[in-house]
């Protein structure tokens, strides 16, 4: 006979549950620019439009208390995700139409609040199923699939769109099949997220929190001690990487003449889902496994370092704009190793930065100024890129670093946070 432990096995639910968080994340804010890239939207416009996708995000916050109060997190997640799928089926339905711009667009907000709230219900079903030393030690699983999600986007559904354009010659019914297939893969994972995920929740695990109101949920968020500099850091911690992750697919796809490596639509998928999804792989789980052994303040700094520096080598491919496909190869994997390391560490500290009785909720808060950080920037990195050219756009990248790494050492975690407890026996 099962027990609840053995049911609750955070191996078998925790890849499918953050594949289905990442994916949709993707498919609407990067995948999207590539797609309006080869349907000939301009990069001023796909970086502003895009980028505006963020907002769902930035603020979740103030209906994430609905989630902690209203049904449970794995009734929430699981409805989102039926809605996802019906939003992506929209998209490719709307794309062969001559408004397909403002009609798909249309349909990627109503996929991005979907997405937001399956996020808050998700993370916060992460929190009440694990205890802390097994949410640090599943980081690195759990950001990993989470980046997979993400490579699976830019990488295998990339590459399938290019197949496609190539072999109808036409990128607009290419697109349209793409993500008609996404929708189909959205209701596959939610099916099995259905039958993997426990039933650890019980009716007093979402109304023992009643009590509270919206206001003194908030409240209690801002309220923790240093939140300020905690805030700062959420929204800098990133900041270079906000701009860099808007440009990277227009700069590989952009003809040489305007500074970019000409390569093809399948090229940039291949590129991303191939060498990147291992590297990604590595990366996330030896981030979780160090934390886990040695605690998130030991390694914060490196991890920051990590996920910031390897991006001077995409100067160096505008600077030398190489040819052969190799090159740009070696930095999407050096770029993603230490993505996924250092991405381990920034999710680690939003849970210390949420921790509390409304966990739920204060890491929806905590993630909406993560993604308000990445929101800002990444409008404005269209227009940065078209002023300064790619090549001064990347060392911009890298100044914008600096910031979130000079605060590092005004961060206060304490030294056992995230760690392993040893056992007794």
């Amino acid at each position: 006979m099962k027990t609840q432990q053995t049911q609750n096995n955070p191996w078998y639910w925790v890849p499918p549950l953050y594949m289905t968080e990442g994916l949709p994340y993707v498919i609407i804010i990067v995948v999207s620019v590539i797609m309006y890239k080869n349907l000939g939207i301009d990069n001023s416009d796909i970086g502003l439009y895009t980028s505006l996708l963020y907002l769902p995000w930035v603020i979740k916050p103030f209906w994430s208390p609905m989630v902690d109060l209203i049904a449970t997190k794995r009734k929430w997640f699981l409805g989102m995700q039926l809605v996802l799928a019906a939003c992506f089926l929209g998209v490719g339905l709307a794309i062969p139409t001559n408004q397909f711009f403002v009609i798909s667009l249309a349909f990627f907000w109503m996929g991005a609040f979907a997405s937001a709230t399956n996020d808050i219900a998700s993370d916060g079903f992460y929190l009440l199923a694990l205890k802390e030393d097994q949410q640090s030690f599943f980081i690195g699983l759990r950001s990993t699939f989470y980046r997979i999600a993400s490579v699976t986007g830019q990488g295998l559904i990339v590459i399938l769109a290019g197949y496609l354009e190539t072999h109808y010659g036409d990128n607009s019914k290419a697109w349209s099949i793409t993500m008609l297939l996404v929708a189909a893969l959205i209701f596959i994972l939610t099916l099995i997220n259905f039958l993997t995920t426990p039933n650890v929740e019980k009716q007093a695990d979402y109304q023992k929190q009643e009590s509270l109101t919206f206001l003194e949920v908030f409240a209690s968020f801002f309220r923790k001690k240093e939140i300020s500099l905690a805030l700062a850091f959420i929204l800098l911690y990133r900041l270079g990487e906000s701009q860099l992750v808007k440009m990277v697919s227009p700069f590989l796809l952009d003809s040489r003449e305007t500074g970019g490596l000409a390569m093809s639509t399948s090229d940039v998928g291949w590129i991303y889902g191939t060498f990147g999804v291992i590297a990604l792989t590595l990366g996330g789980i030896v981030g979780g496994v160090v934390i886990s052994k040695d605690g998130l303040k030991k390694w914060i700094l490196p991890m920051i370092l990590a996920l910031n520096v390897p991006n001077f080598f995409y100067y160096v491919l505008a600077y030398i704009q190489p040819e052969s496909m190799f090159f740009a190869g070696a930095v999407v994997v050096i770029e993603q190793l230490g993505y996924g390391f250092g991405f381990a560490a920034f999710m680690m500290y939003l849970i210390y930065v949420s921790d509390g009785p409304a966990k739920t909720s204060h890491y929806a808060i905590a993630t909406g100024f993560m993604a308000l950080g990445m929101m800002i920037p990444g409008m404005a990195s269209g227009y940065i890129q078209e002023w300064l050219g790619y090549e001064q756009f990347f060392l911009w990248v890298l100044v914008s670093a600096i910031p979130g790494i000079y605060l590092v050492r005004y961060i206060k975690i304490p030294a056992d946070f995230g760690k392993k407890q040893e056992s007794n026996t």
